[in-house]
């Protein structure tokens, strides 16, 4: 036991350090302005040997999903919202031989963030900027029937998935609210995200019964003109609500921060696990184990976390996994997660957490942003059990420092030991980065992938170009791409 302890302690320090977690920053001067169009250019991204990667669709705007009917044509979902306040429509298209696309169904309540193809029917998981959080089924003809709503998906982070489980049903998941559970200013940032606006009085609701240290957290009020005005707000409360000592915040399902099972003809999710932030990806093993991958805290907010990485969850219906009080299993008011220049670590919000929460399969690094996920099943593909995780990469400095770009990559996990590996990644001789920032044709932001149903392709699906100066995030319009990675037969090297 202790030398797996031994084990795990070293991956994660590795897999924080290789994550970029340092107190400096890539710059924004380094950071490149993008003049359309994107170029296109399999031969920039690397592959092991014995797989090639090709373009199946390109001119797409801001896709998240892709999935295969009974034919295995491929569909692919465009999100109609982006950070940087750019409301679009949301889209489900399928995706012709040619390359080019017919519209399927239109909806609302963006981002739309995944889809499956189950029984006979799409599921989408509409994010619910807009109007709240939904589950709705598409028939092959477009018509659209929500099945689960009012999801509490209003803030930082949004209703995803669905995934079919090997028990008929469907399960998906909601993020929280905020960054690391008390409302601040950074929730009012037009050139980013500003759902303050559209949503004030909302905030992280708790899965079961919470009590508060009463810990608060003063902050300036963008709501006023007046640039010194200032507010006081305590955690799972509206912006500008304080809190007190042993205050109870009661619970309510749906909750935020969770993942929640849908079984065949329901419309009531049932909660399955909670304390996550913001659960996006989620696939079962061949083996029929439920994974979860979590995007972990930014240093930004009211309170700030360090160091914070993205980590691979194996899901135990029931358990708690420590939001707000804890990063990948470790406490936050340990020394590591301390922000710049701040005096302490950040401190418990809790007054008495629900239980020791578990320890992530896999760490991966710090802001790599790392989405959704699928198992290989073997066969021509190879990597039988093995994850393979699309990381949309960092979008600092808004969201905290790096040393340089983190993520833009798809990476295979062995989820037997947490060992990750690149397998598709752009070729540079620097530090790394989106195609658009070094200058080729290569992957921009991979944000989904999906195995075929013989398990002889990988799709990965390319949101396209989203750039960061300052807290202006900038995205691209008709810049997304979907990708299929094949094997060619040849053998795969070392």
């Amino acid at each position: 036991m202790r030398s797996d302890l031994l084990r795990r302690s070293a991956l994660v320090t590795c897999a924080l350090l290789l994550g970029g977690c340092f107190h400096l920053t890539a710059g924004d001067k380094t950071r490149k302005e993008f003049k359309p169009p994107r170029r296109i250019d399999p031969a920039a991204i690397a592959v092991p040997e014995g797989y090639r990667i090709d373009p199946i669709a390109t001119g797409l705007t801001y896709p998240t999903g892709v999935t295969f009917d009974d034919q295995g044509t491929p569909y692919v979902i465009e999100a109609g919202y982006s950070y940087g306040e750019d409301f679009a429509e949301p889209r489900l298209l399928r995706i012709n031989p040619d390359g080019g696309h017919t519209v399927v169904a239109t909806g609302g309540h963006p981002p739309w963030t995944g889809v499956t193809f189950h029984q006979g029917a799409f599921y989408v998981a509409e994010g619910g900027t807009e109007g709240g959080g939904r589950i709705v089924r598409i028939t092959p003809d477009g018509t659209l029937t929500p099945i689960v709503s009012g999801l509490p998906s209003l803030g930082d982070h949004h209703t995803n998935g669905p995934a079919a489980g090997p028990d008929g049903a469907l399960y998906f998941s909601v993020g929280t609210a905020t960054n690391a559970g008390v409302v601040g200013p950074d929730s009012a940032n037009a050139e980013s995200i500003n759902w303050m606006a559209r949503a004030s009085e909302f905030h992280d609701i708790p899965c079961r019964d919470v009590i508060l240290r009463g810990l608060n957290f003063t902050s300036a009020d963008p709501r006023t003109p007046d640039p010194d005005d200032t507010v006081t707000t305590g955690a799972f409360v509206p912006f500008g609500t304080a809190t007190t000592p042993d205050q109870v915040i009661r619970s309510r399902v749906p909750c935020s921060g969770a993942v929640f099972r849908l079984a065949p003809g329901a419309t009531a999710p049932e909660l399955v696990a909670w304390g996550f932030r913001n659960p996006y990806g989620l696939a079962f093993s061949p083996e029929g184990q439920l994974y979860v991958t979590e995007n972990g805290h930014d240093e930004r907010g009211s309170r700030p976390i360090f160091g914070a990485g993205d980590y691979l969850w194996a899901v135990e219906p029931g358990r708690w996994y420590g939001f707000p009080d804890f990063v990948g299993g470790r406490p936050v008011n340990q020394e590591w997660f301390k922000p710049s220049g701040a005096e302490h670590p950040p401190q418990f919000l809790l007054a008495k957490h629900p239980a020791p929460p578990p320890q992530p399969v896999a760490f991966f690094g710090v802001h790599s942003s790392s989405n959704g996920v699928d198992f290989s099943r073997g066969g021509a593909f190879g990597h039988r059990g093995q994850a393979f995780v699309a990381q949309f990469g960092d979008q600092a400095p808004d969201t905290g420092k790096v040393m340089s770009p983190v993520g833009y990559k798809v990476v295979r996990v062995d989820v037997t030991n947490g060992v990750i590996q690149d397998f598709a990644a752009n070729k540079d001789k620097g530090n790394g980065g989106p195609g658009s920032h070094l200058g080729t044709g290569g992957l921009e932001r991979p944000i989904a992938v999906r195995f075929d149903a013989d398990n002889g392709a990988l799709y990965v699906v390319d949101f396209g170009v989203m750039t960061v100066l300052g807290e202006d995030i900038k995205p691209y319009r008709e810049t997304g791409v979907l990708w299929r990675i094949t094997p060619t037969g040849k053998k795969e090297g070392p």
